[in-house]
């Protein structure tokens, strides 16, 4: 949210439930893990203290040495460091199979959730991308689950390792020396306190850190993936003044959660170093009284060493806990959010779909408080061709979505006497192909976009297609044919050599219905021509809607819905509604002076 103060997690505890219980299916694999990383933790510790055996066998045999009553026993040595070193292998085997392990789970998880948000992205209503940017859909799917993989992966055997090692160590210790371990331990409370109050400030710049990163993908996703209209309009000063401003917000978030998490690692050293002396002066003093042996002193300031590792380890864990929620919390939230109603009791499609369509006093808003369609009714009739028009913001384009229900509206529409509601989405949008003005087109070959009308279409339907939409001659003369990639890095393709592919799209899909909002808009004259006669060969037989900005392309419709704020105020033929000299000639002649003047 820009320009907002970002607090903590909405539901910290629930977030971490939701995830627990994605790491919960893999709890077998999990729990191989917890034990090995328990074997490796185990076998680690226990190499200070066979390594202070060695140092005793060497300092004894160097006293006797100079005492005269004997020497070193390098043997003895030699069996203690064998051992040590098999120690450490096993140790080393172990963390390796843990480790091997956890990425595999961590990525299964990553793999589900980016599979879930897939998945759920085509389930949200056209609503929820009213409100949310692409750069901050593409942010979750990207940044927050790769951050929540990274995290579950070093986080997970952190905390293993670092609780098994505290405890070991504790014991370990207390075995050399209750009174050096006290001492040891008072770092502990002021560790505790220092961690909590932290904690308790980074949480919120991680949180704004993360929501920082979704608004600055938004605005590259936008501006950059429309870069040429941003040179046109000499915007590019006021959009690099935009982004600085979204990249300064997220650089004083990531600085200061950074900052504050990383404070932590030298006071929990400060604090470390400290006990660390104490600890020396007392372990000089009890070896001069004979109260422990020189390994040992060896073997207990490694141990003070090591045992502030994990402390220091488990406090950045916090750190990487407060980013892993907030970056969960934003996955969520998407996952959780409504989904289009589900549907029951739906009719099945009629085996043969006559075109008819009625709007029955349908009234419809964006916005509950703001209705832009209101009473709308209408009757075509099956194979008719429907025109609508009027000015931008009339409500054209909600018509077209509200047949096929991309939104949900009040009042009833029908389609050969049946309920749109009453209806499967999916078995409804099978009856209608689109010609937008906005061509879409992915990443691959030709004969691939043009085949997305009809996945199970021949190659010889596919080109017939293309025929038809007057496209099959350009697609012969690329150097691949139907086989051309059409990609940033392929051959260059037209606006309007894109529009007519799409056409094609159409034609292969040999819908009951077809939608064409200005489907020649971006083609010169002479093509327009040709496509108008094709099209025309499409339309035949088949209700089509028409939304119209140049009013000369729909003189023979059968019937012409001119639409005001979301009314119909006039319907008829082109020269009927001219005859009248009401709206639509105003409309008609306005295009017509000006296409007059130019």
């Amino acid at each position: 949210m820009r320009g907002r103060n970002v607090e903590k997690a909405k539901d910290f505890k629930g977030t971490l439930k939701k995830l627990l219980q994605y790491i919960s299916t893999y709890k077998y694999l999990i729990l191989i893990v917890i034990l090995f990383a328990v074997g490796s933790t185990i076998f680690a510790i226990l190499g200070p203290n066979i390594l202070g055996d060695a140092t005793t066998l060497l300092f004894e045999g160097l006293m006797n040495k100079i005492s005269g009553t004997g020497g070193i026993d390098y043997s003895a040595i030699a069996k203690v460091l064998m051992t040590l070193f098999g120690i450490y292998l096993v140790s080393a085997s172990f963390s390796y199979i843990q480790g091997f392990i956890m990425s595999g789970v961590s990525n299964k998880i990553t793999y589900r959730l980016r599979k879930e948000i897939s998945s759920k992205i085509h389930k949200l209503p056209l609503s929820y991308y009213d409100k949310t940017t692409v750069g901050d859909v593409l942010s979750r799917i990207t940044n927050d689950v790769d951050t929540i993989a990274g995290n579950l992966h070093q986080g997970i055997t952190q905390i293993i390792t670092s609780t098994v090692t505290l405890i070991g160590i504790l014991v370990m210790m207390l075995r050399i020396s209750v009174p050096m371990t006290i001492v040891s331990l008072i770092i502990l409370p002021i560790s505790f306190v220092l961690v909590i109050t932290i904690v308790g400030k980074s949480q919120k710049y991680f949180i704004r850190q993360q929501k920082s990163l979704g608004n600055i993908n938004g605005h590259i996703e936008e501006m950059y993936g429309n870069h040429i209209l941003v040179k046109a309009f000499n915007a590019e000063e006021k959009e690099t003044k935009k982004f600085d401003q979204l990249n300064g917000e997220l650089y004083e978030s990531a600085w200061k959660s950074q900052f504050l998490s990383g404070m932590m690692h030298p006071i929990m050293s400060f604090i470390g170093n400290v006990s660390y002396v104490a600890v020396c002066i007392m372990g000089g003093y009890y070896a001069s009284k004979g109260v422990i042996t020189v390994g040992n002193i060896q073997s207990f300031i490694q141990y003070v060493r090591q045992f502030n590792q994990p402390i220091a380890q488990l406090s950045q864990i916090s750190s990487i806990l407060q980013q892993t929620m907030a970056a969960a919390e934003r996955v969520f939230e998407f996952l959780d959010a409504p989904e289009e109603k589900k549907e029951y009791n739906v009719k099945s499609l009629p085996e043969t779909i006559k075109g008819e369509v009625v709007f029955q006093h349908v009234n419809f808003g964006y916005q509950e408080d703001k209705t832009i369609i209101k009473d709308f009714n209408a009757k075509i009739k099956p194979g008719q061709t429907v025109a609508i028009v009027g000015p931008t913001g009339a409500g054209k384009t909600t018509i077209v979505k509200l047949l096929m229900r991309f939104y949900e509206c009040n009042g009833t529409i029908f389609i050969d006497e049946i309920p749109t509601k009453e209806l499967a989405r999916n078995d409804l949008r099978s009856l209608f192909g689109m010609v937008l003005q906005d061509t879409w087109l992915y990443s691959g070959t030709i004969k691939e976009n043009i085949r997305y009308g009809n996945l199970n279409a021949t190659d010889e339907e596919v080109i017939k297609a293309c025929e038809l939409a007057q496209i099959d001659h350009f697609i012969r003369t690329l150097s691949n044919g139907y086989d051309t990639q059409i990609s940033e890095d392929g051959e260059s393709i037209s606006q309007g050599e894109k529009q007519l592919l799409t056409i094609a799209r159409a034609i292969l899909a040999n819908p009951k219905i077809l939608i064409l909002d200005e489907a020649t808009s971006s083609v010169d004259t002479r093509t327009e021509i040709l496509i108008q006669n094709a099209m025309d060969k499409l339309m035949e037989g088949r209700t089509t809607f028409i939304i119209a900005h140049r009013l000369s392309t729909i003189k023979n419709a059968d019937l012409i819905l001119v639409m005001r704020d979301g009314d119909i105020v006039e319907q008829g033929t082109h020269d009927s509604l001219l005859k009248k000299d009401g709206f639509y000639a105003t409309l008609y002649n306005s295009q017509f002076e000006e296409f007059e003047e130019v």
